[in-house]
């Protein structure tokens, strides 16, 4: 049988780059989605069972191109992580809209746009798994995340609509929330004064994803929260 295959969308230098090699040492051939292009390609060249597309998931056309190419290359799509994200900060009065409209194409028609494209072969098959990466953002609304937190919030509600709907076809939906700081050199500049523990590794973060893809269909979940020890929460 062929390796089955994994579309990850959002493949940075953190989280992204930590799931395409958690995914590919587990057996997975990977769709990697990104809009850098140099960032992939260098990503392809250490991982053989990944493959570059291009793409800015929030562009309907962008996916609808990307997903022509992956379903051609390497078949229809058994698992898929939407780990795009758009962010930005600020209250409701100092973001400027566009912003906001901006992170919701991102993080909910991103994930919209990719789900109606994977689902109906997982359907089809009667297993699959579609997860996706979020934050504390998406159960509440602080006062600087206004352009944010709504359009996570959205992602999740959305996650747990196709969840209800796809779950007695058995497919797997599943909702990550990150109540952390995430490893990476960008956090560790902001927090230079943080120790060690303060932060969450993408290697954990990716191990818990590959952990939730792999449940056995007689104990899924659906909300699942992950945080460092000693976060308070």
């Amino acid at each position: 049988m062929a390796e089955p295959v994994c579309v990850i969308s959002g493949v940075g230098p953190g989280t992204g780059t930590a799931l395409v090699r958690r995914f590919a040492a587990g057996g997975y051939r990977i769709a990697m989605l990104a809009r850098n292009a140099g960032r992939l390609s260098d990503l392809a060249k250490q991982v053989p069972s990944a493959k570059a597309y291009v793409c800015d998931v929030a562009d309907q056309s962008q996916v609808d191109a990307a997903m022509d190419l992956v379903e051609r290359e390497m078949g229809a799509p058994n698992a898929l992580i939407h780990n795009a994200v758009g962010g930005g900060w600020g209250t409701f009065m100092e973001i400027d809209p566009a912003m906001l409209n901006r992170n919701f194409q991102v993080n909910t028609m991103g994930l919209l746009y990719l789900a109606r494209r994977v689902a109906p072969a997982m359907v089809g098959a009667g297993q699959g798994a579609i997860i996706v990466t979020g934050n504390t953002s998406a159960q509440r609304g602080r006062a600087n995340f206004a352009g944010f937190a709504p359009t996570k919030a959205a992602q999740r509600i959305l996650a747990e609509a196709m969840a209800r709907d796809l779950g007695p076809k058995g497919v797997h939906v599943a909702y990550i929330v990150i109540d952390a700081v995430i490893d990476v050199p960008w956090a560790r500049e902001r927090f230079k004064q943080k120790p060690d523990d303060f932060f969450i590794t993408p290697a954990a973060i990716a191990d818990e994803a590959w952990h939730v893809a792999s449940q056995p269909r007689s104990a899924w979940s659906f909300n699942v929260e992950i945080r460092p020890y000693a976060e308070t929460w």
